[in-house]
């Protein structure tokens, strides 16, 4: 199956690219495999007119928007479940009630786990795209503004940033009016299912197993797991500080298990890296895409029966491409 995928990749121009969360078998044959700022900037960048993209939809359409030339596929249009908690409306119901608090100047900071049409309406208002990977850039960028930040749709990402910067963050729709009218950063209800399961006290437990033990975890976790950290990045980030320690350094990482599953093998025979859960913090729209979905979708391309094409409204496509480009510009 593997050879067959790789022959009609060569004879179809195809990049096949994956996130990092994606299955083994996914991420052995993918000729790119990164986070979201990277697949988006090298899909884009590269030569080949045609990407399958093995991720969650959003990552798709960034692929789209910046390289709206290029015709974009998914082996299957897996939905991020946070991407899912906001859209246009949602947006729009968010903005109305912000200004109905009497708050007028907003600048807007979406999260790259968005879909297009959340994009375009942030453009719509000067705003920008951000990752975790660059989170921090873009905060300061955003600051110099001095307006109300919006951060959306992760609540976490949006109160671990204020955390770091020494603001003050709220939730709009947890949060009373007098608390979002204080804040700095007011932050969308939204939240990773996978980074969610990760909590304080699996924190405490590793520590007190392994009292050297180093803890690193995703910026979408709670701010109560952040703040018991070590190390706190983005996907790459961690990749690059984890495989950085000594090899017979303890860690635990809170983050997707077929990432932590993958970053260092026993070292003597002794498992020094460890999930922060109890249980397996698999995301399951990231793991839906098998090596058979990927010859599916190149054989049906084959056939000129093309099907998971990645197409979106030319207005939509070009204000998202704004508040993307921007954050490139910045990171």
């Amino acid at each position: 199956m593997k050879a067959r995928i790789k022959e009609l990749q060569k004879k179809l121009d195809v990049l096949l690219v994956a996130h990092f969360y994606q299955r083994d078998e996914i991420v052995e044959i993918a000729d790119l495999i990164g986070d979201s700022l990277e697949l988006a900037r090298k899909s884009s960048q590269s030569k080949n007119q045609n990407v399958v993209f093995c991720g969650v939809g959003f990552m798709g359409q960034s692929v789209k928007i910046l390289a709206p030339k290029k015709r974009v596929f998914m082996p299957k249009i897996a939905c991020c479940s946070m991407a899912r908690m906001i859209d246009d409306t949602y947006f729009d119901k968010s903005i109305e009630k912000l200004k109905e608090y009497g708050i007028e100047t907003i600048f807007p900071v979406t999260y790259i786990n968005s879909n297009a049409e959340v994009k375009a309406k942030v453009a719509e208002l000067d705003g920008v795209v951000c990752t975790s990977a660059n989170a921090a850039k873009i905060m300061d960028y955003a600051l110099k503004h001095n307006k109300k930040i919006f951060f959306l749709p992760d609540r976490c990402l949006g109160q671990n940033l204020a955390s770091q910067n020494g603001l003050k963050s709220a939730v709009l729709g947890l949060d009373s009016k007098e608390k979002i009218l204080d804040a700095d950063i007011i932050c969308y209800d939204g939240f990773c299912s996978v980074h969610q399961l990760f909590t304080a006290e699996d924190v405490d437990f590793y520590r007190q197993k392994y009292p050297d033990i180093l803890v690193a975890v995703h910026p979408e976790c709670t701010p109560e797991v952040v703040q018991k950290a070590d190390f706190v990045g983005s996907t790459s980030q961690i990749i690059q500080y984890v495989q950085n320690l000594d090899p017979a350094q303890r860690v635990v990482v809170g983050t997707e298990f077929n990432l932590v599953n993958r970053l260092r093998k026993p070292y003597n025979g002794i498992q020094n890296t460890f999930v922060l859960s109890s249980t397996k913090p698999e995301c399951p729209t990231m793991n839906e895409t098998t090596l058979q979905d990927v010859l599916n979708v190149l054989e049906a391309l084959d056939k000129g029966e093309a099907y998971n094409e990645i197409l979106l409204k030319e207005e939509v496509a070009i204000k998202a491409k704004r508040a993307l480009e921007k954050m490139l510009e910045l990171s």
